[in-house]
């Protein structure tokens, strides 16, 4: 079967059955997903500065490489029943945008393309680069004319060409998806652009929900860095409609790393039987919320009984060696001499200039070996430099994709767990473990499923966490869930566990710290240990910034019903004092709250203060600084 139907591309001589590898050419760099793409139907090279057009059938897929990087190519897509009816319907960049809730322009896919009359005609299954243009045109003869360069090669009379063996009207600006364009909105409001990110064989991958008529360009700028400027090839490959390709967007470690798939976690068997509302967090997907509950039951379930999370995009790192104890010292907040076997701790990663990288767990697993567990990749690259440097006799082994777990919180966490778990006589009971401890269990009995049990969690609950190892995942799950049936047990998503952590006052990674927030300001003062003698990184930025606070992470409680969000700016008269981190409207509290980061000289209690909206200033609610956590402020919840 060939996608390939009459048409102008019908008889070319490139559009051929390819050979060998399935996804690279010979002559192409490595592959930078570890994904093993079937044999296409067709290949389509579209010569640099060019532009090809070709029938797809529905359900096909279509993927569009960047054969050597940098270099943007331009998509149309049309009916192709209408067109044989003689009825125009091509991509609608307004009605796609409106319905997909987004700005113009953005980087970035959407995950459905339609056209005029709201019918879907692609959808977004991969991508591995995430650097796009929304929907701008694709280049015009006038572009290169006001500049200087009349007659110069362009996309939209390549695509009019390529395109007119199938009665499609010409135009002079086609409205396009813009792969790889690396566009960005200046302050001004101004669109800008630079060179793209894609590197060689980077591709996006989208499945034809329609039979459609495809044209796809090699932008034809070389007279600004949009292709690096010198254009190359890029190529289309289809593939038949009958195979399975995950959908998955791509992430590196750092900007040179290879780049890797989304991926399911080891609970996947289970909860993707659950929901189909998943986000990408990280690399992984994780449920948003859970159909026949919700988030508003989720999060209810979690304060009055119990309920069950999957957090495996926590990255962990196992640090072993003589010289563990040293590096970590070096290298976090904390005072881990302090530290004993079986013992957990909060912990912040700064920069030298004090601002943060990351914060995490430690766990001391043994004398010489901790578990770190915290929200980057590059943190495990930053304890891997740092030993190097230091010439530490240790071991750093990444160890996220060998023990994903789970969250089980709410005040029943312990009865339900107490019922599930064994532990050896030599290690405490479920009942008996402490606040920020951990202990080896097994499922049912001694010779049951081994899972590593640690009291901690992200929604200021009684709660714990269990780690397991992938093999393990879907049994782990499902005695959790039905053990704890006759609790009431409820699985719950990201969307509720916000709403919980920012009640327990829980900072995270984007809100309430960034490499330019210190932990001071972050709220998490307490986890720097100035006090220890040895130096590490950070300590003598952070010794100048807690004697010299500037900003201050406050409470809020906010006046009236209306939402307030992150980044709304907190105002004292015409004066911008600070910023919202983080809002919800608290379901057992029953009013609006925020964390807030401001100026030390208003963040003494009881100081009233709005939060601006429209421009800052048309629009103020009402607030006043409040001690957090809004919810248990003495956690006497979560170390019951």
């Amino acid at each position: 079967m060939n996608a390939i139907l009459p048409g102008p591309l019908a008889a070319a001589p490139d559009a051929v059955e390819p050979e060998g590898d399935p996804f690279l050419l010979a002559a192409e760099a490595p592959r930078p997903c570890a994904q093993v793409f079937p044999e296409p139907l067709a290949v389509i090279r579209v010569a640099a500065a060019t532009a090809r057009a070709f029938t797809v059938k529905a359900g096909q897929f279509i993927q569009v490489i960047d054969v050597e990087g940098r270099q943007c190519s331009d998509l149309l897509a049309f009916d192709a029943a209408a067109l044989e009816a003689g009825d125009e319907w091509g991509l609608d960049p307004t009605v796609t945008r409106t319905l997909a809730g987004a700005a113009y322009p953005q980087p970035g896919l959407h995950a459905k393309y339609f056209d005029a009359r709201m019918q879907p005609l692609l959808e977004t299954v991969q991508d591995t680069v995430g650097r796009h243009d929304a929907f701008a045109l694709a280049c015009t003869s006038k572009y290169y004319d006001d500049l200087g360069f009349p007659g110069h090669a362009n996309c939209s009379d390549n695509f009019n060409a390529a395109l007119e063996g199938f009665g499609i009207r010409p135009r002079v600006g086609w409205p396009a998806i813009n792969f790889f364009y690396n566009t960005f909105i200046q302050p001004c409001g101004s669109l800008g652009f630079a060179e793209p990110w894609s590197k060689p064989g980077d591709y996006v991958l989208l499945r034809a929900m329609k039979d459609l008529v495809v044209a796809v360009s090699s932008c034809a700028d070389d007279i600004d860095p949009a292709n690096a400027w010198q254009p190359t090839d890029i190529e289309a490959r289809i593939y038949a409609a009958d195979h399975s390709f995950p959908r998955a967007m791509a992430h590196r470690m750092t900007p040179d790393s290879p780049a890797r798939l989304t991926r399911p976690t080891a609970f996947a068997p289970v909860t993707e039987t659950l929901t189909r509302d998943f986000i990408d967090y990280k690399g992984f997907w994780l449920p948003r919320s859970f159909v026949g509950h919700g988030t508003l039951a989720e999060y209810w379930a979690c304060r009055e009984k119990v309920a069950v999370m999957d957090l495996s995009a926590l990255r962990k790192f196992d640090v072993s060696g003589p010289d563990a104890e040293a590096l970590l010292q070096k290298v976090q907040t904390r005072d881990l001499r302090k530290l004993p076997v079986g013992q957990i701790v909060y912990t912040a990663v700064c920069h030298a200039h004090g601002g943060m990288m990351d914060d995490g767990t430690v766990f001391r697993m043994s004398r010489d070996v901790f578990r770190f567990v915290c929200g980057e990749d590059t943190t495990g690259l930053w304890l891997k430099e740092q030993a190097a440097a230091g010439g530490y006799d240790v071991h750093v082994r990444d160890t996220t994709d060998a023990l994903h777990n789970l969250a089980v919180q709410g005040p029943k966490s312990r009865e339900l767990l107490t019922r599930m778990l064994w532990t050896a006589p030599v290690q405490p009971a479920i009942a008996e473990l402490g606040w920020f401890r951990f202990t080896a269990a097994r499922l049912g009995g001694p010779t049951g499923i081994p899972v590593v049990v640690s009291r901690t969690g992200y929604t200021g609950e009684l709660g714990f966490e269990l780690w397991c190892h992938p093999r393990d995942g879907a049994a782990v799950w499902t005695a959790v869930m039905e053990t704890g049936a006759p609790l009431g047990i409820v699985p719950l998503g990201f969307d509720a566990l916000d709403m919980l952590r920012i009640e327990a006052g829980l900072a995270f990674a984007g809100h309430e710290f960034c490499d330019q927030t210190d932990p001071f300001e972050a709220g998490i003062g307490f986890t720097v240990a100035l006090s220890k003698p040895e130096d590490f990184i950070g300590k003598a930025a952070l010794e100048a910034r807690k004697a010299h606070p500037r900003r201050k992470l406050v409470g809020l409680a906010i006046t009236g019903n209306e939402p307030a969000s992150h980044g709304d700016g907190i105002y004292l008269g015409r004066a911008k004092v600070g910023e919202i981190t983080s809002s919800v409207r608290s379901p057992v509290l029953n009013t609006q709250i925020a964390l807030a980061r401001v100026d030390v000289a208003y963040s003494a209690l009881e100081t009233a203060l709005q939060v601006g909206q429209l421009d800052g200033h048309r629009k103020r609610l009402d607030a006043t600084v409040c001690a957090f956590p809004h919810y248990d402020p003495t956690k006497a919840r979560v170390r019951a």
